[in-house]
């Protein structure tokens, strides 16, 4: 069975009234293009850098705008609406980059943690602390949607396949990968790294991303994009500007994809030895 979903860019900026309007917009006529998965970028709420700025819009997830509009939104429509993430106000006084996702009656089914955080110094002087701000995630998420079991990532997760490889041989067969890739990063890797993903775990990637340059001074790459699970890139937008990166999914070809190269079953337990060194510790397959 064949389903269409969607991945949306956005270019956010530091308001997140207009954000929200812009999501709305963009949801609807997903909606209306038939998606009944839409999936929003990271930090879809607002882009803030600054850090005093960003405290000043900052609200719990009960009371934050995104997930309000996300909800409402999937009632409405009578889809899976997907907030790539928001950054939520937490009790402890820190902050979450956080996914939620809507079922079409409304509610939460449920919601993850970015787990990886972006602490990188980069060429030119560019350089992210994403840990001095948030708190990262312990925990890996999976959903089982009516067409196919979804798992979660945002942005820096896609550098760490080993969360990708254990929602795939949970029965993954879609991973999500909204992102605000920074466009050096995204120039020399994006791609690269989403259909990696992919090929190495025979499942589809899904990744809505922030595109442009933003009111607080950043740019990100774009470049949103729906992969399937042969690496092939069945959809994507350009690097700048709003987009809706539609494309048609079936679940059968990740079977297929798993029993053409089954290297989820043939990995193998092993050590690593160094000449003259003690054997190191195992990796399980």
């Amino acid at each position: 069975m064949t389903v269409t979903i969607a991945a949306l860019q956005m270019c956010s900026g530091t308001d997140p009234v207009r954000n929200v309007e812009t999501m709305r917009r963009l949801v609807r006529e997903a909606a209306a293009k038939g998606a009944v998965y839409v999936q929003t970028p990271e930090m879809t709420g607002a882009l803030q850098r600054d850090r005093e700025g960003l405290r000043a819009i900052l609200r719990s997830e009960a009371d934050d705008l995104v997930v309000a509009a996300a909800a409402e939104l999937a009632k409405e429509l009578g889809i899976h609406v997907h907030v790539g993430s928001a950054a939520i106000a937490l009790a402890d006084g820190k902050v979450a980059n956080r996914g939620f996702l809507f079922g079409p009656d409304g509610a939460q089914v449920c919601t993850y943690d970015k787990i990886h955080m972006f602490d990188v110094d980069l060429d030119n002087g560019e350089s992210w602390r994403e840990s001095a701000v948030y708190s990262p995630g312990a925990v890996a998420r999976m959903a089982d949607l009516p067409f196919a079991k979804l798992g979660f990532t945002i942005c820096y997760d896609v550098r760490f396949p080993e969360l990708f490889k254990i929602q795939a041989q949970a029965g993954a067969e879609i991973i999500s990968v909204p992102a605000a890739f920074t466009r050096q990063t995204g120039e020399a890797h994006w791609e690269t790294l989403l259909r990696a993903r992919a090929i190495e775990n025979g499942v589809y990637i899904i990744a809505a991303a922030q595109a442009g340059v933003h009111e607080d001074g950043r740019e990100t790459f774009g470049h949103s994009m729906i992969i399937d699970p042969w690496g092939r890139v069945l959809a994507s937008a350009g690097g700048t500007g709003e987009a809706i990166v539609l494309a048609e999914i079936d679940p059968a070809a990740v079977k297929s994809a798993h029993q053409k190269i089954p290297n989820l079953r043939n990995g193998r337990a092993f050590t690593l030895e160094v000449a003259g060194e003690p054997a190191k510790g195992g990796v399980a397959a």
